[in-house]
């Protein structure tokens, strides 16, 4: 299966376009576009959300990740094989979160080029036959590359990378690295952790273990980001509490 997540959003052909090449390169092959609005221009925030959709995928999936606003300059292109998947993107650190928490990687710069490349469109002229060659399980020309150096990037990322057409505020923080019951306080708002919307009454905020493991802001039948005034990007500063403990 191919898997694709990009910035390219919906209004425009870019979208199409790749995965036009999939249906007409590969019809064989399933290929599901996963996300097309990662935020504009912004491969650290994408990456966090990334690396928790690429939990997802299972052994011999490529997922072809593009957030790319160095695209036609002297980055390099990426082919990364991790845990029996492989990544196809540019190096600039979309996929780093990935290659750290995996058991083992090894990177890639792609050296096959198309003979008629389009400076500005990657995605569709260099990712996406790359892609459907590894899904085949042939291989285009490679060779091992160090990716670009994200070494100050945290393991996870306190800030808000995704917001969704309900108003809940994806972060980049693992709910597996939360303490169980914890409080956040959140510029003097004490937001509790619940497990479902049901668990609030309208209109309340609280975050909870999204479907791909973030941790994530939200509120029932309500917008959190019109609530707390967060946007994409928007650093969190938290507060863990120990939630107060019933007298005995």
């Amino acid at each position: 299966m191919i898997l694709v997540a990009t910035d390219f959003g919906l209004s425009g052909s870019y979208t199409g376009e790749i995965m036009a090449v999939f249906a007409r390169g590969a019809p064989e092959i399933p290929a599901i576009m996963l996300i097309a609005d990662f935020p504009p221009f912004a491969p650290k925030l994408a990456a966090y959300h990334l690396a928790a959709l690429f939990e997802r995928t299972e052994p011999g999936d490529v997922l072809v990740g593009v957030v790319d606003p160095g695209v036609g300059s002297d980055r390099l292109p990426l082919a990364i094989e991790a845990d029996g998947r492989w990544l196809v993107g540019p190096d600039n650190g979309l996929f780093e979160p990935v290659m750290r928490r995996a058991r083992s990687f090894a990177c890639h710069a792609i050296e096959w080029r198309p003979e008629r490349p389009s400076a500005s469109f990657h995605g569709r002229d260099l990712f996406a036959p790359v892609a459907i060659r590894l899904a085949r399980g042939d291989r285009p020309a490679l060779r091992p590359v160090r990716p670009m150096d994200c070494g100050d990037w945290p393991d996870d990322l306190a800030a808000v990378v995704h917001v969704d057409r309900y108003g809940n505020l994806i972060t980049g923080l693992r709910a597996s690295f939360m303490a169980a019951g914890a409080v956040i306080d959140m510029a003097g708002q004490s937001v509790a952790r619940c497990r479902t919307f049901s668990d609030r009454a309208k209109g309340g905020l609280f975050y909870y273990e999204n479907s791909a493991g973030l941790i994530e802001i939200a509120a029932t039948c309500a917008s959190a980001a019109s609530i707390t005034g967060l946007s994409v990007g928007d650093s969190i500063t938290l507060e863990l509490q120990e939630p107060p403990q019933d007298p005995i």
